[in-house]
Parts: structure tokens; C-alpha cells; sequence
């Protein structure tokens, strides 16, 4: 949850649109090479029957080049990609911590838990939709980044479902252990 949180803050979505932005002309690349390279497949599958054996594998050596290299583009761009998303929502998740703490510990909260992470060992949480935070922590963040919200395409906090209630914390009782009794043993000799 933490992460997502991150990412549907005003600041998150601005760095991961700009982001899109700057990898748009290798995407656009890409989507070319990938056209080229089914026109070669289609070609060589309509090629008359008269071509001959070496012109056949010509093509189809230039078809494997051409997608071989395509698979290792993609890949150094998705790379590349993940690597600056990372960076830039890693920026915005320590600020955005640090607002976290602060609400948290403004508003009486004594426990935070990531439910979203499945490494967190989760040992109690409230059912109760007003248990969720997350919203009013990404509202307050963008109240202190100073990042306007994207224009009107772009997913927002907004968009997710609002808690029932309140984000007032409840306080819970740990429940008792069971009472354990034991009899003594006889004395042996």
C-alpha cells in the first residue's frame, strides 16, 4: 500500500507521466521495429513457392537479427525505465514517509502497519474501512509538496474509494490468555 500511496500522490504522478514522457520517442521505436520485423514474417509467409532456399533463409536470418535485437532493446529500455521509476518514486516516498510519520503522530496513532507488504508480518489490523489512512496521507502530502495535480487524464487519489468514516484511531484490547492449570504429579520415591 505504501508504494502505491507514493505512486497517487501529485508529486508521483507528475515524475511517472515525465517519465513516460522522455521514454515516449523509444517507445515509439520500438513499436516501429516490431511492425518491421511482422511485415519481414509476413512477407517471407506470402513469398512464392519458386524462392529459392538461400533466399528463404537470407530473409530468415535477417527476421531473427532484426527480432533478436528488438528483444534486447526492449529489454535495456524496460530496464532503463524501472531504474528511473524507481529513483523517482524513491525520492518522492521519503518525503512522503515523512509526512506519514508526522500525521500518524498527530493523530494519536500508535501503530502503522503496510498491509500491502507481503514480507510485513501483520499482526493485528482493523476490518473497519476507517482503519485506512492512506488517503488522508496522500491528501496531506499534497498539500505539502507544492505539486499541482495532473491534468484531468491522469488517475488520481481522488479515483479510489473513500473510507466510510473518519481516520480516528481505535483503540483495542489484546486479548486475554487462556487461564492454563496444572496438576501436580504424585512424588515418587
Amino acid at each position: 500500500m505504501f508504494t502505491e500511496a507514493v505512486s497517487d500522490t501529485n508529486e508521483g504522478q507528475k515524475a511517472i507521466a515525465d517519465l513516460q514522457k522522455k521514454y515516449q520517442p523509444q517507445k515509439d521505436k520500438l513499436d516501429a521495429e516490431t511492425t518491421e520485423v511482422e511485415t519481414l514474417k509476413k512477407e517471407l509467409q506470402a513469398a512464392p513457392a519458386t524462392l529459392s532456399a538461400s533466399d528463404k533463409a537470407a530473409k530468415e536470418k535477417v527476421i531473427e537479427t532484426k527480432d533478436t535485437a528488438y528483444q534486447h532493446e526492449v529489454e535495456d529500455v524496460s530496464n532503463a525505465y524501472q531504474a528511473d521509476v524507481n529513483e523517482a518514486l524513491g525520492k518522492v516516498a521519503e518525503k512522503f514517509a515523512v509526512v506519514m510519520r508526522k500525521y500518524v503522530s498527530d493523530n494519536g496513532y500508535t501503530l502503522l502497519i503496510n498491509v500491502g507488504d507481503q514480507q510485513s508480518p501483520v499482526m493485528w489490523a482493523a476490518a473497519e474501512p476507517n482503519s485506512d489512512i492512506t488517503l488522508a496521507v496522500i491528501d496531506e502530502y499534497n498539500k505539502t509538496s507544492g505539486v499541482a495535480a495532473p491534468g484531468p487524464a491522469a488517475p488520481s487519489a481522488a479515483s479510489r474509494p473513500k473510507p466510510a468514516a473518519t481516520t480516528t484511531p481505535r483503540t483495542t484490547t489484546p486479548a486475554k490468555p487462556a487461564a492454563t492449570t496444572t496438576t501436580p504429579k504424585p512424588a515418587t520415591k
